[in-house]
């Protein structure tokens, strides 16, 4: 069990990491083929069930203008069963454009499923605590 907390960690590390990195490739090699969102906090759109590729294009479209920086830590992870995780990860998302800059405060609460020996993300909902600066800026934010 500590090595699949250890995997976890390191798959929603790279999946943060791959925002910043515009690696869109990398990003979506941490997904199961759909996943489950709920960005509503954010977005104000319903949750939805969409291909990890539809997941990465929009955010490519939303994101790929701007310097990026996502900070996680303070992982929770548990198994409901031995082919299924959840992780709970605080999170801090730093956006800036040339003059102006987006900052959410948030939590994510990571869905995980063991597919051939790997652990992949299968859901994510953010749950944002504050955001400070200029919601424009990130094309997929609410104003």
């Amino acid at each position: 069990m500590h090595e699949d907390i250890l995997n976890i960690q390191q798959l929603v590390a790279r999946f943060a990491n791959s925002f910043d990195m515009k690696d869109w490739d990398g990003l979506q090699a941490c997904f199961t083929e759909s996943l489950y969102t709920d960005y509503s906090d954010l977005r104000g759109t319903p949750p939805e069930t969409i291909s990890a590729s539809e997941y990465v294009r929009l955010r490519r479209e939303s994101l790929d203008h701007l310097k990026l920086h996502h900070l996680v830590g303070n992982y929770e992870v548990t198994f409901p069963d031995f082919d299924a995780a959840a992780c709970r990860a605080s999170m801090v998302v730093w956006r800036r454009s040339e003059t102006e800059e987006f900052t959410t405060h948030c939590m994510y609460d990571f869905q995980l499923a063991r597919q051939w020996g790997a652990w992949k993300i299968s859901g994510i909902t953010q749950k944002v605590l504050w955001s400070e600066g200029v919601s424009s800026i990130h094309k997929g934010a609410k104003a």
